[in-house]
């Protein structure tokens, strides 16, 4: 499995955006961090963050919004919000 920043990035946004499960992303940063081909630029970066990601379930570790705010910095975005009013 190839990994680079963007699909890192990808995969991340997915969570947050509610299209993946929390176990999700924890168990496919897992796999990618302990299979996965690191490939780009940022190589430690790209490590750094799966490995962190991979203890999201973790109680003690968890996932706060301010956490994966500095992730997606790391990874060359930023991350904004849009709300609309729900009835």
């Amino acid at each position: 499995m190839i990994i680079t920043k963007q699909q890192l990035a990808v995969n991340l946004l997915n969570y947050l955006q509610h299209k993946t499960t929390l176990n999700d992303l924890v168990n496919w940063a897992e796999e990618a961090f302990m299979e996965g081909n690191i490939q780009g630029e940022d190589p430690e970066v790209v490590r750094d963050i799966l490995a962190r990601l991979g203890l999201a379930d973790v109680k003690e570790f968890g996932l706060l919004w301010d956490d994966c705010n500095n992730y997606m910095k790391k990874l060359g975005y930023i991350l904004k919000i849009d709300a609309g009013l729900v009835a």
